[in-house]
């Protein structure tokens, strides 16, 4: 009932601040006494709160959990998303001819122009294939070099893409983000889910050429087309 009629009888004796739980209190008082219990197991620095020490976390594992709706960009923390969401409230004056979407920035245009141009200025020299954008050659090159520069810290398998090893860490984490709202059922990864939903749907996108069946998934053609191979 606290929570609903504003109370707060739980007080700091250093600054007076007041909390409506005791526990918030206790997080509280380790502004004044500096005590830093929760500590980064990756680069020993330390903090004063469990959820600090969740977000600073990110920066080693690459999971950026809040996105923008507008133009999709990723980011640790929700305040960085609000800040970044300033520039889609700006004024844009930079607009496309294709599409009519709008820009604050001439180059954010021009980038953008490459999806209706087809233009891929960013050549790999080891394969030749190209890019629209300088971000996807430097992943891009990690095929050739063998870079894996996201390492996990529980098992120490390591990646090529930040992405990749946010979805790896659910297999320590047991998260499950994706939710099918027919079910109930939970997943790991959003592919699952896509095809999970087709359960749902009767959807079976993958056929055999030898005899017309379908199936949800391209593992259950392969393990099909066995029949056809003997």
């Amino acid at each position: 009932m606290i929570i609903h009629t504003g109370e707060r009888p739980y007080g700091c004796n250093q600054c007076g601040k007041t909390f409506s739980r005791s526990a918030h209190l206790f997080s509280h008082k380790r502004i004044h006494t500096g005590e830093k219990p929760y500590g980064c197991d990756q680069c020993g620095k330390s903090f004063n709160q469990s959820g600090t020490l969740v977000t600073h976390m990110r920066t080693h594992t690459g999971e950026k959990p809040y996105h923008c709706l507008d133009c999709g960009c990723r980011f640790i923390t929700s305040g960085e998303l609000k800040v970044h969401q300033r520039i889609h409230s700006v004024e844009k004056p930079y607009g496309c001819d294709q599409c009519g979407k709008r820009f604050p920035h001439a180059g954010s245009l021009v980038t953008h122009m490459r999806i209706h141009t087809g233009e891929k200025p960013y050549g790999c020299d080891q394969c030749g294939k190209r890019f629209t954008h300088s971000g996807s050659l430097v992943r891009h090159m990690r095929i050739h070099t063998g870079e894996k520069p996201y390492g996990c810290d529980q098992c120490g398998k390591r990646f090529t893409h930040s992405g990749t090893l946010v979805t790896h860490m659910r297999v320590h984490t047991g998260e499950k983000p994706y939710g099918c709202d027919q079910c109930g059922k939970r997943f790991a990864k959003s592919g699952n889910l896509v095809s999970h939903m087709r359960i749902h749907t009767g959807e079976k996108p993958y056929h055999c050429l030898d005899c017309g069946c379908s199936f949800i998934t391209s593992s259950e053609l392969k393990v099909h087309q066995r029949i056809h191979s003997v």
